[in-house]
C-alpha cells in the first residue's frame, strides 16, 4: 500500500507517461548510530518547495523530465526482510512496465531490495557506489542485513567487479581489501580518472546509482546519521553525478539524510537539489535535447 504523500516539486507527470517513478522507503531499522532517515522521504517532499523546478545549471526543468510521484510505501517495524521484499516488489513493478525507479531512503540497507529487483531483469547490472562508507562487511553485529553490509550483500548479486566505489573514507581494513579499494583519494584530477575509467568499463551496460549522501562533507552536509569528514563538496557531488549522464542508467536512489539532526534544514535542501539535478541528468528529454545558443545566459553582458 502507498500512504497518502505531497509530492516532490514537479513530479506530476501521469503514471503511464512517465519515465521515472520516485517512492519513498521510509526505513532505518538497522541503524547503528543515529537513526533518523526514516522521516528524509517525507521532508524532503515537503521542503522540495523551497527550490524551483527550473535546473540554471543544465536549462531544463523537472517538469520536462516525466516524473510520476508514487508517494511512500508503509514499511513494518521490526522485519527487515519484509521491508527488502516490499522494496523489491514495488521496484518489480515499476521496471516490469519499462520504467526508470527512483528511490528516497531511508537507510543506505533500502537499496539492497532495489538492487534484487534490478538484477532479475539485467543481469549485467552494473552499481556506481557514492558514499563515505564502504558498506562491505559481511556481517554488522551479528546481522548480514545493515546498512554497514549492503554493498556486500549487492557485491553476491551482481559481482564486486561490477561495482564502482566513490568518496569511500571509512571502513575496516578488511572491507577496503574485499573491495581493492585504494586509499582515499580527494585529488579532483584522481577522482576524474577513475570516473573516467568506470565511464569506459560501463558504456554500454545497465548501470544503477546509489548515492549516500554522507560523501558530503558535514561541514555543508550535518544531517545525517553516521558523519565522516573530509568529504564532498554539493558542487563536486553534481560534476561526478554529471558525469555519468551518457551512461545507461536504468535507477537510482538518494539515501541516508537524517533531518533531525539538522534542524537548519541546509542537508534536505541540499539533498533536494541533488535529486532535481539527477532527475534532469539521466532523463530521456535531457538527453535527446540540444542547448540552442539562445539557450545561454549572456554573463559577459552582466554588470559587475
Amino acid at each position: 500500500m502507498i500512504s497518502e504523500y505531497n509530492r516532490f516539486i514537479g513530479c506530476d507527470a501521469e503514471f503511464e507517461e512517465a519515465e521515472y517513478v520516485l517512492f519513498g522507503a521510509p526505513f532505518d531499522g538497522t541503524t547503528s548510530y543515529r537513526p533518523g532517515a526514516r522521516f528524509a522521504p517525507a521532508v524532503m517532499r515537503r521542503e522540495s518547495y523551497g527550490i524551483e523546478t527550473y535546473s540554471p545549471y543544465q536549462y531544463t526543468d523537472i517538469t520536462d523530465c516525466r516524473v510520476f510521484d508514487a508517494g511512500d510505501l508503509e514499511l513494518p517495524f521490526g522485519n527487515t526482510e519484509r521491508v527488502l521484499e516490499m522494496i523489491e516488489h514495488m521496484t518489480s513493478k515499476i521496471i516490469t512496465r519499462d520504467k526508470k525507479p527512483v528511490m528516497l531512503g531511508g537507510e543506505h540497507l533500502v537499496t539492497l531490495g532495489a538492487v534484487r529487483a534490478l538484477v532479475k531483469k539485467y543481469p549485467d547490472l552494473r552499481i556506481i557506489h557514492l558514499d563515505a562508507h564502504a558498506d562491505l562487511r559481511d556481517e554488522y553485529l551479528g546481522e548480514k542485513l545493515s546498512h554497514a553490509t549492503v554493498m556486500r550483500r549487492c557485491a553476491e548479486l551482481v559481482g564486486m567487479k561490477n561495482i564502482y566505489q566513490f568518496g569511500i573514507r571509512s571502513g575496516t581494513a578488511e572491507e577496503f581489501h574485499f573491495g581493492r579499494i585504494p586509499n582515499p583519494i580527494f585529488g579532483l584530477e584522481q577522482i576524474d580518472e577513475e570516473i573516467e575509467n568506470t565511464l569506459f568499463v560501463a558504456e554500454d551496460s545497465p548501470v544503477y546509482i546509489t548515492l549516500d549522501l554522507d560523501v558530503l562533507d558535514p561541514s555543508v552536509f550535518p544531517g545525517t546519521g553516521t558523519p565522516e569528514h573530509n568529504g564532498c563538496t554539493v558542487s563536486e557531488i553534481l560534476a561526478y553525478t554529471m558525469a555519468f549522464a551518457d551512461l545507461n542508467v536504468v535507477g537510482f536512489d538518494v539515501v541516508e539524510l537524517s533531518p533531525p539532526y539538522d534542524p537548519s534544514g541546509i542537508s534536505t535542501a541540499a539533498a533536494n537539489l541533488i535529486l532535481r539535478e539527477m532527475f534532469i541528468y539521466y532523463s530521456e528529454y535531457n538527453r535527446n535535447r540540444t542547448i540552442d545558443e539562445d539557450d545561454e545566459l549572456p554573463f559577459d553582458e552582466l554588470p559587475m
